[in-house]
């Protein structure tokens, strides 16, 4: 699975490029067929504006939202985008300078301001950024665009214009939610994040929006804490950037990078300080995972416990015959992949890339295999009985139990990341297949496929050419788990129609159409498909 392209002329940096939002939707040329039950949008968020006026972003998750839309109708396709008209946004565009401190860019105060006043704006506390650049999903028959703090925007996904902001804080204890929220068949949306527990210790916890309400109502307005998880350490959350769920239980990994919350508090009102600065890792610490039921929400105390490792997403979990099966796109070690996407770093020429990506942490596709009945065997005994797995849990001594992986794939610097499945059919529960973009050196280069069970892969890949996570669609008469299609958006820095749909064969990744438009786009992260 490994990328079998190098990319000296680096073309990748134009992914990294701030562009244009576009007052109306474009054209696309098509060529191949497009499936007829492909009907509906393709939605995509990620950065846009990569500075304002003479002031740099400097990480990834710092340039402002930018919306993308693939429209398909009988065979035609169209592209739209439009920024979203955060707070952040739009203050930017009306001070011309950074105005709100995003991921990895600190908001000085005004300099117009004199000394007096700017001391004051320095004391009123943290703004919390709303730049909503991560993903896009359904709460109840509404859309938001979302990162990862309290906040979230109501878009219209016809026109891409922005409703209104959303603080989550209004209805539940939550300081921030993921942006990968689990959604059932009913609509009802799980999340989770951190929050102040009782006598100001920490927790995480698992927020539910229920689903479409009959009489009108917001969804967001009954949003319940459903369960809480304890924090390993009083003053330091774990970041999380997801979390796994099964039809009957919750699964939430604790890795070692931790959020220095004292001096998130204190760095923030004194020195221009950014949210990467208030990461810590300690390797000691290894990693926990924790289990919840879902109905009625109990946490279970068990002590799961697992060598240090990196982790943004989940793949899949499900049960099976007393066990939970967990499987995740893995970075080993402690240290915080995000040091390693810095604009500069990704915009670099290729030899320079490659060097940073020797030194970050390698990343590989693991499966823990989680015993719900922990304490029948004896200490020292392999817990895992499933035939299928070399996954093993051992008990301790201590009472804690000590989790071993079975890889499902490993090539150096080449990440199998952004994972999706087959949701509606499999998400929670035992599954074959997982789809990927694959990362060479952290540059995106290739659409991958991974048996699960077999672990046999397949890859699309042309050269020059970087295409965002690949969704998975079913086909209307499809049976099996990967009867379907996946839609990527390829960006070709140097072709006459520099960006694309690309719409693939789930079974084989052979082309089935592509839909290119004449305008460059930039790097996108998340998204859906909306039929």
């Amino acid at each position: 699975m490994a990328s079998r392209f190098e990319h000296p002329a680096g073309g990748y940096k134009k992914i990294f490029e701030t562009v244009e939002e576009l007052n109306e939707p474009l054209p696309a040329t098509v060529t191949g067929r497009i499936p007829s039950f492909i009907k509906g949008s393709l939605l995509r968020l990620g950065p846009g504006l990569f500075e304002v006026g003479s002031e740099p972003f400097f990480h990834l998750f710092d340039g402002q939202a930018l919306m993308h839309k693939f429209d398909f109708s009988n065979g035609q396709v169209t592209y739209f985008r439009k920024f979203v008209k955060t707070d952040a946004y739009v203050r930017a565009m009306t001070e011309k300078r950074v105005v709100i401190t995003e991921f990895g860019t600190c908001a000085y105060p005004d300099p117009c301001k004199n000394i007096f006043s700017r001391f004051f704006t320095y004391f009123k506390g943290v703004e919390v950024t709303d730049n909503c650049l991560v993903n896009v999903y359904p709460i109840g028959d509404d859309f938001y665009a979302v990162t990862e703090t309290n906040f979230i925007t109501k878009v219209n996904v016809e026109t891409l214009e922005t409703l209104k902001k959303v603080d989550l804080c209004d209805y539940v204890n939550i300081n921030g939610v993921t942006a990968h929220p689990h959604i059932e068949r009913d609509g009802t949306v799980y999340n989770i994040g951190n929050c102040m527990g009782k006598g100001a210790s920490l927790a995480y916890n698992i927020v539910r929006i229920p689903p479409k309400q009959k009489d009108k109502s917001d969804p967001i307005e009954k949003s319940k804490v459903v369960v809480q998880f304890p924090s390993a350490e009083r003053f330091k959350p774990s970041y999380v950037h997801s979390f796994g769920m099964t039809e009957s239980y919750f699964v939430f990994v604790e890795t070692p990078v931790k959020i220095n919350l004292l001096k998130f508090l204190s760095a923030w009102s004194i020195r221009g300080s950014n949210y990467m600065d208030c990461f810590e890792s300690d390797e000691e610490k290894g990693t926990w995972i924790h289990i919840a039921r879902k109905h009625p929400g109990e946490y279970i105390d068990y002590k799961f416990r697992t060598a240090a490792m990196g982790l943004f997403h989940h793949i899949n979990c499900y049960e099976d015959s007393g066990f939970i099966v967990v499987d995740l796109c893995a970075w080993k070690g402690f240290e915080f992949v995000y040091n390693y996407l810095w604009l500069a770093n990704l915009r670099a020429n290729w030899d320079e890339v490659k060097r940073n990506a020797m030194i970050a942490p390698q990343p590989e596709v693991r499966r823990y295999v989680l015993p719900l009945d922990p304490y029948r065997e004896e200490q020292g005994k392999n817990l895992v009985s499933l035939p299928y797995t070399t996954a093993t849990a051992t008990m301790r001594a201590d009472g804690t139990i000590w989790l071993e992986p079975e890889v499902l794939f490993s090539g150096p610097r080449q990440a199998f990341e952004f994972p999706q499945i087959n949701y509606k059919m499999n998400n929670g529960k035992n599954y074959t297949y997982a789809y990927a973009l694959g990362l060479n050196h952290f540059i995106p280069d290739r659409i991958c496929k991974l048996n699960v069970k077999t672990k046999e892969t397949w890859v699309w890949q042309e050269p020059d050419s970087y295409p965002s996570e690949p969704l998975f669609v079913q086909s209307p008469d499809g049976v099996d788990e990967d009867d379907g299609v996946l839609l990527t958006i390829v960006v070709s820095p140097g072709a006459q129609r520099p960006t694309f749909c690309l719409i693939l064969n789930a079974k084989d990744l052979s082309e089935i159409a592509r839909a290119e438009v004449d305008i460059i786009s930039p790097v996108t992260f998340h998204g859906m498909y909306k039929p």
